[in-house]
């Protein structure tokens, strides 16, 4: 993976990325930049290369076509998507955070402290409720002192109240650790208001741009006015532009009417500003 010497540049940079596997492409034609102090969410649905795209940008997986660019001694905090645990395991927290990281007891404290559970180091990791759970590896990431924070459905598992906190959680670190964040979201409509840019995924970037206030949007009051309140404006919408539809055999329908594989080609270069209509796997309201 090439290097970004420069500690003014941005800390990942994907050009055209994609990653072939077998006669297929998991993902393809990816341009992505995020810059110290920039939240970037990845939305899409199942299967769409958000996490390709992610370990893409981490050196993780190397492109089969474009460039994959990533800042000379990048140091990453990552919260997975799922964590794999025996949970009869006797493992504690304090334990737990030093797995991956070398850290002294006052390190530990001061990470947890960070995130809200700070008296949760001695307790039972298979103990800890799904907010509790992220909020520990959120101090298990942090504790890095990263340059970039790489977040995989961090939300996952968490509930409502829990999920406004979490993202009040991540913009505070950004703002103290001065860190960019890469967040991978499940979520196609509704995302975390701090966001700076959001990159709509389905095996290529089928539209960019960036969200409105949840206070602005009338769908979202629409949806979600029970759920309303103070707490909603940690919340954003983003509204997606697609100029293509994807067919349920896999195939691309491009907004001249004609069809091809894959949106990689002439039709598609990765800023799409024109609605269409949603097909399978993406309904959009």
């Amino acid at each position: 993976m090439s290097q970004i010497s420069s500690q003014e540049g941005p800390l990942v940079q994907l050009t055209r990325a994609g990653v072939r596997q077998g006669d297929s492409w998991r993902v393809r034609g990816v341009d992505l930049t995020v810059a110290a102090g920039q939240i970037v969410t990845l939305i899409g649905p199942n299967g769409s290369g958000k996490s390709t795209t992610a370990k893409m940008a981490l050196g993780i997986l190397q492109p089969s076509e474009g460039e994959a660019l990533r800042r000379k001694g990048l140091v990453v905090g990552y919260v997975p998507q799922k964590l794999h645990i025996d949970w009869t395991m006797p493992l504690t927290v304090s334990r737990f955070l030093e797995l991956t990281n070398r850290l002294s007891k006052s390190e530990k404290n001061a990470a947890l402290e960070r995130t809200g559970v700070g008296h949760l180091l001695s307790s039972s990791v298979g103990s800890l409720s799904g907010g509790e759970l992220q909020r520990v590896l959120l101090a298990r990431a942090i504790a890095r002192k990263p340059d970039l924070l790489v977040l995989d459905e961090p939300v996952q598992g968490v509930d409502y109240s829990g999920e406004i906190k979490m993202y009040d959680l991540i913009s505070k670190m950004r703002t103290e650790l001065g860190c960019g964040v890469l967040m991978i979201s499940h979520d196609l409509h509704v995302v975390m208001a701090a966001t700076d840019h959001v990159v709509c995924l389905n095996g290529h970037v089928c539209c960019r741009g960036t969200p409105v206030s949840v206070t602005q949007s009338d769908e979202f009051k629409s949806l979600f006015g029970h759920k309303g309140g103070a707490g909603a404006a940690g919340l954003a919408v983003y509204e997606h532009h697609h100029d293509h539809v994807h067919l349920e055999d896999g195939r691309v329908r491009h907004a001249d009417g004609s069809i091809s594989d894959d949106c990689a080609g002439e039709h598609c270069h990765g800023d799409h500003d024109h609605p269409h209509t949603a097909a399978k796997e993406h309904h959009h309201a």
